[in-house]
């Protein structure tokens, strides 16, 4: 699945030009601390046994909490393939003009 969201996604940085690559530290500053957030409810979740990861499932690499790799980047792929479609659909549509336009 995140395969699927990078191939999905990505291309919209060479093609259509979006730069959210280009800006990364940008994008982190705004992905990180949410992330920390999702990654500290998970480890809460998976130490009270409300969630689980299928070992059939993951590749078996672990990281801080016990949290599959596969989670971690879960929650650094996605957002980045939502803010490449939402500045892609701004590069089209000419929509939302923020200020940052280069």
């Amino acid at each position: 699945m995140l395969l699927f969201t990078v191939v999905g996604s990505f291309w919209l940085e060479i093609i259509l030009k979006v730069a959210v690559l280009r800006r990364i530290k940008r994008a982190l500053l705004s992905i990180i601390p949410i992330a920390i957030l999702f990654i500290l409810w998970d480890a809460y979740a998976i130490s009270r046994k409300h969630w689980h990861f299928d070992q059939d499932q993951i590749l078996g690499i672990f990281g801080p909490f016990g949290i599959p790799l596969e989670e971690f980047l879960f929650f650094l792929l996605v957002p980045i393939a939502a803010i490449m479609t939402i500045e892609a659909v701004r590069r089209v549509k000419h929509y939302w003009i923020v200020g940052d336009e280069e």
